[in-house]
């Protein structure tokens, strides 16, 4: 008499096969009620393959999870990486604009006359008046630190030496 449960292997259309456990019909079970060790053992054998369908069930729920956030995210990544070089490209083209727009801001200074580039710049934020100084000609600077009052001209040079300092 067979009283084990049968391990069927089924092939899946993916390839993949899947392990399913089924109780014996009943009708084997007919002539063996009278022994209650072979009908505890049958049971037994018939919860497990209750408990293993469950099991199976169970994983494959959670592989279709799985396979749905896996795909959710190789989206998002995909959206993201659109994001990151779309940013990328929007910053590289606002520094050139800024690069641009004060090599255009250097230019005016090193044309103006000294005492009225040291007038502006004595308004103007001392670390910003500092990175001007920095960028126009040599003697121009010169020229336009020698027109700022002593105090001023101490902190410019201060935060000018600073941005040399930090390379910029």
């Amino acid at each position: 008499m067979i009283l084990a449960a049968a391990g069927q292997a089924v092939m899946l259309a993916d390839g993949f096969s899947r392990l399913s456990a089924n109780a014996e019909p009943s009708a084997l079970m007919a002539g063996c009620t009278d022994v209650p060790e072979a009908v505890a053992l049958a049971e037994t054998l018939r919860e497990r393959a209750l408990r293993i369908d469950r099991y199976m069930q169970e994983v494959e729920r959670r592989k279709a999870e799985i396979s749905f956030a896996e795909k959710q995210l190789t989206e998002k990544l995909i959206e993201l990486r659109k994001l990151k070089q779309q940013v990328t490209l929007g910053n590289q083209g606002q520094s050139q604009v800024q690069s641009e727009d004060i090599a255009r801001l250097i230019a005016v200074y090193d044309q103006m006359k000294p005492e009225q580039a040291a007038m502006v710049l004595s308004n103007l934020p001392p670390d910003f008046a500092a990175q001007i100084l920095a960028r126009v000609q040599p003697e121009t600077g010169a020229r336009i630190m020698t027109s700022v009052e002593p105090g001023h001209a101490a902190v410019l040079t201060s935060y000018m030496g600073a941005l040399r300092a930090a390379g910029k």
